[in-house]
């Protein structure tokens, strides 16, 4: 069905043809070249650790990848069920050379992917990414002798490592997050957010949960994408129930989405807004998130008298610029929270915990807060890509069209009008143009996106 090399990692439908799927070949292929380009920096015995979401083809996938980490010598430390954040976490606490995350994020159970970690618990870089590729297509690795092998140990303890740093931030507060006697509500998609999220709210001090969908079995009860369209159920759960705010986390754990109270969607682009809104408020620094996010954040940013930077779309990229800039907070507009005082990671976790902070301090409600910001719809639309679609050609077309506008080309095309701006760009995850529209209402979003669909259209015809 599909095999994806990007920045995001090796991301594939599991079965095939090799080279076409995300087959046990191509596991293999692109672990041995991710520890060669690891081993050329770094020539002493390595360590990685391994963790995994919840999915069907998880425990195959992991042995393939910890068996041939052993091949080349590597130090295995699995976590076996974990989060992407813990993993994360994980190689900075355990001082470890590198890392690799077994999850293909928001995507069906078909799916599965190898996110690579650096050193510093963060995703390699585009130019790592681009050698690794190069040596996988050579085939330019070599496996060491029965006595050089690496050795295997289970840690079972990271996810409670993982929360432990969370509780020690200054800017959470578990004694007010308990004394706010908070009632929530958490939709798991049936991944690691089952195992992980119920034992951080208790930690917070949280005794009122009510967990659908927990258990860690891997088959996906809706789309596992934390978008309104599929979170019909926890809505109206939230809506029947005497409940504070409902989470909904993707099956790695890296986007959180918030329910109001009242069962209504708090706004996956406002996620992060509401989050730095907090950390604002409390420590002065700049912001970034991606060029597809809501222009929330930047109004936020304006009004505590910091610099918001817009990065191209990926959380390497975001990451690269928050250093950059000095960030203290930063993101995507996906739901993806990076706080850089406990790890340069997209972070479910310590997001949840930031944000019941701010609820119990500020003595609002979950809508109450979501009210005092600025009201933006973003129109979210993709195009499935066919052999006849010139992406650079296209990209080109609208930018010429639009020159009139301020157009950014750092990543795909953004055009920024004076109430409004559109995004479209290739994704990285999956074979499809993706056309983001924002405006101050909905109506207006979704016309400025089929205007775009519309010139895209119109330029493929012409190349015909």
């Amino acid at each position: 069905m599909a095999l994806i090399k990007s920045i995001s990692g090796i991301r594939g439908t599991i079965g095939g043809s090799v080279g076409t799927n995300l087959t046990p070949i191509d596991i293999v292929k692109f672990t041995s070249a991710f520890v060669t380009v690891i081993k050329k920096s770094n020539p002493n015995p390595l360590t990685f650790i391994v963790g995994r979401d919840a999915r069907v083809s998880g425990e195959m996938v992991n042995q393939l990848v910890c068996a041939t980490l052993q091949s080349m010598g590597v130090n295995v430390i699995d976590l076996g069920l974990s989060t992407t954040p813990t993993v994360e976490m994980a190689v900075i606490q355990q001082k470890a050379d590198g890392g690799v995350i077994l999850t293909a994020s928001h995507n069906p159970m078909e799916w599965n992917a190898l996110k690579l970690l650096n050193a510093n618990g963060e995703f390699i870089s585009a130019a790592e990414g681009k050698e690794l590729l190069q040596i996988a297509e050579r085939e330019d690795f070599t496996y060491n002798s029965v006595r050089e092998l690496g050795s295997y140990t289970v840690y079972n303890k990271a996810i409670d490592d993982h929360i432990d740093a969370i509780l020690k931030l200054d800017l959470v507060d578990p004694k007010a997050i308990k004394a706010a006697h908070f009632s929530v509500v958490l939709d798991a998609v049936h991944s690691t957010g089952g195992i992980a999220i119920p034992r951080l709210l208790e930690k917070l001090g949280v005794k009122d949960v009510t967990v659908l969908y927990g258990e860690p079995t891997g088959i996906f009860p809706h789309n596992p994408e934390p978008l309104p369209e599929h979170l019909t159920e926890i809505s109206e759960v939230m809506k029947k129930g005497d409940y504070h705010i409902g989470f909904v986390v993707d099956p790695d754990v890296d986007r959180l989405a918030f329910i109001m109270e009242n069962g209504d969607m708090f706004g996956e682009e406002y996620t992060l807004v509401a989050v730095s809104d907090y950390i604002l408020q409390n420590t002065k620094g700049n912001t970034v998130s991606n060029l597809s996010s809501s222009r929330a954040l930047r109004d936020i940013s304006e009004k505590y008298g910091v610099t918001y930077t817009a990065a191209a779309v990926g959380e390497v990229n975001v990451v690269d610029m928050m250093k950059q800039t000095n960030a203290i907070i930063g993101g995507e507009g996906n739901g993806g929270i990076i706080y850089p005082e406990l790890h340069y990671g997209r972070d479910a976790l310590v997001g949840i915990a930031l944000f019941l902070t701010y609820m119990a301090k500020s003595r609002r409600s979950c809508s109450e807060i979501r009210s005092s910001y600025p009201e933006y719809y973003i129109s979210k639309n993709k195009i499935e890509l066919s052999p006849e679609m010139d992406i650079p050609a296209i990209l080109k077309g609208i930018a010429d069209k639009y020159s009139q506008h301020d157009v950014n080309s750092i990543d795909g095309i953004k055009i920024d009008f004076p109430d409004n701006w559109v995004h479209l760009r290739a994704s990285n995850t999956e074979p499809i143009i993706r056309i983001y529209a924002e405006a101050y209402t909905m109506g207006v979003a979704d016309n400025l996106a089929k205007k775009i669909m519309g010139d895209i259209s119109e330029l493929v015809k012409t190349k015909d």
